[in-house]
């Protein structure tokens, strides 16, 4: 890197120092080689290391001077040379001045000191421990340093498990005091962040917030309105006391501030405030930016959840913000805010449908026009009128873009497949999109025109509405990662006693059959296959003077399942895990008995060991640990699965082997309780948001679909009214009738 001097030159005095006739000029036009492409290193090194020199010696210079010569220097952070880009242990050197520093007067000085202290020291949890100490005892002066300290130490307190009992959380809270705003406001921040944080914890934060509320500084106001906007996603309640402060700044001249504070308080605020604020917050929503529209959007569609009756006010308030102008990201807030409130709430379908029909008839963004195509094709059938939607839908087949025309001859299709009256129209329809200039929307029209012909309802289930979009090969990953059920099946089928057993059908997550700070920690995954259950025992020995061996689960069962096979655990040395199995044979002879209790019992052989070496004695001694009974219920044969329109899939399915039967439920109070059961029970997956719901109803009727044990499909419906208790009228279809049984006798 330097010129190397022979030892004539090095006695003589003439070449003891290589810089020492350097000129300023000479060097900063030297420095003009730092912008060349490649990057020569090692010339760059000899010119950086002439720099150094000139500063070192106190060679001013200007500010021109050096403004080219550093932002020619940050070109070589480019260089491909590795050793060139980091030196962590030249840095690591100066810990000592950094420390010295970390105690200066100047406050630029100590922060970027604190911060440097700290990036040597973040991959050792004590020695930052040991650093925040140090710091939060002595103080700092720089309100900068505070800052970092207090992101420091929440980081910290987030990576262990102190808790808010830490005297880290302590410190945080005592900067709430601090005489700098930005220190306050930062503790304040920190705060409200927290994972798992309490109301009383919240409490000095959002006091500190509310005070902020009121300040003569609008950067001030607009950091707490903007933190307790967040705080009230979370912790709505938390904020409810800010609420007069925050009605104070809807007036506020800073626009931002306004939205954030209307936006605030319609997630705080009571469902007899809502008009007003929305009427408030119409008078300025033009003249704030998209960003900020979002945040109103958001905000809106929160509250449609938390008050549904209010969705009327809410959908006219959306529907004249869809007809101002505006960005993609912000149309497409609304539109998704719009849909939900219709899925939300089934009786403001037709309004919601409405407005997005008239939103696309003026639709530059091809996205939100299929997406709106495609709720009109899944939503419009089944709206008393459907009639009214066709106009709408065949105007984007005739002025619109490929895409778009494509996705409009889908929902047409869907109009025709549900609706007898509709169907000549929409074949006519579907004729005249048949001579499209483009290619797929000619093929649509063609395919669903010979479907739609056929007049069969199976057809038209599984090729029009549970249609399924091929994935071009090139976007799929290269490696899939695994999921918890091929894991599953990996470790099994290694296992010889098992591998006749065929697939696995489905896992179940662990069930724990100890209770917690026992002798020993024992779970349970149950494992179905089409004939055969295979009891996957997890067993951790927490005991350091003792060694299982032959570990093994005895099973008795209540019912007429046949326990075949016990695999143990060879051994269980202290604190590491280990599995055994059991097998058992599903019954033959009664295939509805799904259900069973079995008592387990775990046995095993003991040895004594010295806790500090491991080592056990040659002798050891049988024993057993009883654990909880173990229960395998219906929900252990049926896997659940997604059918986007049930109606149609009920059809396909048929009704060869449909039954029917009512029950009371006199111990459930109310419709949600008994959704809620029914659910978890069948283990089965509730198909159009049949889930939630609705306010103030005695009526309400539940659809499930999943594949029993063997890749049987089973649907059930559920017709449920309120009275005393609540009365169910399951009806089930399958394409086996065994699965039908099942299902009846679980319920029954």
């Amino acid at each position: 890197m330097i010129k190397k001097f022979d030892k004539k030159d090095e006695e003589s005095g003439s070449g003891s120092n290589p810089f020492q006739h350097l000129e300023k000029s000479a060097v900063l036009q030297e420095a003009r080689i730092f912008n060349e492409t490649p990057i020569n290193p090692r010339r760059c090194l000899h010119i950086l290391t002439k720099i150094i020199y000139l500063l070192n010696q106190g060679e001013h210079f200007g500010t021109t001077e050096a403004t080219e010569a550093f932002f020619a220097m940050t070109r070589l952070f480019q260089s491909n040379d590795h050793m060139v880009k980091m030196s962590y242990d030249v840095v690591k050197r100066w810990v000592n001045e950094a420390q010295e520093a970390a105690s200066s007067d100047n406050v630029m000085v100590q922060y970027h000191a604190l911060g440097l202290l700290y990036h040597l020291r973040k991959n050792d949890r004590l020695a930052v421990t040991k650093m925040l100490n140090k710091f939060t005892k002595s103080g700092l002066k720089s309100p900068f340093a505070y800052c970092m300290l207090i992101r420091i130490a929440s980081k910290l307190l987030d990576e262990t498990e102190g808790g808010h009992d830490s005297p880290l959380f302590d410190f945080i809270e005592s900067c709430l005091r601090n005489k700098n705003e930005m220190v306050v406001y930062e503790a304040a921040s920190a705060i409200v962040h927290m994972p798992n944080c309490t109301a009383r914890e919240l409490a000095p934060a959002v006091s500190v917030l509310q005070l902020f509320c009121s300040s003569p500084k609008a950067a001030l106001r607009y950091a707490a309105v903007r933190t307790l906007n967040k705080v009230a996603m979370k912790h709505p309640s938390a904020v409810t006391a800010c609420n007069l402060d925050l009605e104070n700044l809807i007036t506020d001249s800073n626009r931002s501030i306004a939205t954030l504070a209307i936006t605030t308080l319609l997630k705080t605020g009571s469902e007899s405030s809502v008009d007003r604020l929305m009427k408030q917050i119409s008078s300025f929503v033009s003249e704030i930016s998209d960003e900020f529209k979002v945040v109103v959007v958001q905000a809106i569609s929160a509250l449609c959840q938390k008050y549904p009756r209010k969705h009327s006010v809410m959908m006219n308030f959306l529907s004249n913000m869809l007809r101002d102008d505006g960005g993609f990201e912000y149309k497409r807030a609304i539109v998704d805010c719009i849909i939900s409130i219709i899925e939300e709430n089934p009786e403001s379908k037709e309004t919601g449908l409405a407005h997005l029909c008239e939103f696309i008839e003026d639709c530059e963004h091809t996205v939100l026009a299929t997406k709106i195509l495609h709720l009109l094709g899944k939503e419009g059938p089944r709206t008393p009128q459907p009639s009214k939607y066709i106009r709408f839908i065949f105007n984007r087949v005739v002025l619109e873009s490929e895409a778009v025309r494509a996705a409009a001859v889908s929902a047409l299709a869907k109009f025709g497949a549900q609706n007898d009256d509709l169907l000549p129209s929409v074949l006519v329809l579907m004729q005249r999109c048949m001579m499209d200039s483009d290619d797929e929307v000619r093929d649509r029209a063609t395919f669903y025109m010979n479907v739609l012909q056929q007049k069969q309802k199976a057809l038209n289930a599984a090729y029009i509405f549970n249609d399924i979009t091929p994935i071009s090969s090139s976007k799929l990953p290269d490696k899939l990662t695994p999921s918890r059920q091929d894991i599953y099946q990996e470790q099994l089928a290694a296992i010889p006693e098992f591998q006749s057993l065929g697939s696995l059908f489905k896992s179940s997550e662990q069930v724990q059959l100890t209770e917690a700070e026992t002798e020993y920690v024992v779970r349970c995954v149950k494992h179905t296959f089409a004939g055969h259950m295979v009891f996957q025992f997890d067993c951790t020995n927490t005991l350091n003077d003792q060694l299982l061996q032959k570990v093994v689960v005895q099973m008795e069962p209540s019912e007429s399942y046949e326990v075949t096979t016990y695999i143990a655990a060879t051994s269980l040395p202290y604190s590491q895990p280990g599995s055994c199995y059991t097998l058992v044979r599903l019954p033959e002879d009664d295939p509805t008995a799904v259900s069973c209790t079995f008592s387990c019992t775990m046995k095993y052989l003991v040895k004594d060991c010295d806790p500090n070496t491991g080592e056990p004695d040659d002798d050891g001694y049988d024993d057993e640990y009883v654990l909880e009974d173990l229960e395998v219920t219906v929900a252990d044969h049926i896997q659940k699965v997604l059918k986007p329109n049930f109606g149609a899939a009920w059809d396909e399915v048929g009704d060869d082997f449909e039954k029917e039967e009512t029950f009371a439920l006199a111990s459930v109070r109310t419709l949600d309780e008994a959704v809620g059961n029914i659910i978890s029970f069948l283990g089965m997956q509730p198909c159009e948001r049949s889930d939630k719901v609705p306010e103030n109803k005695n009526s309400h009727v539940l659809f499930l679909a999943g594949v029993f044990r063997g890749g049987h499909d089973v649907l059930v419906r559920a017709r449920l009214a309120l009275a005393d208790g609540v009365t169910m009228q399951v009806t089930v279809r399958s394409g086996e009738e065994t699965v039908v049984d099942v299902i009846l006798a679980s319920v029954g």
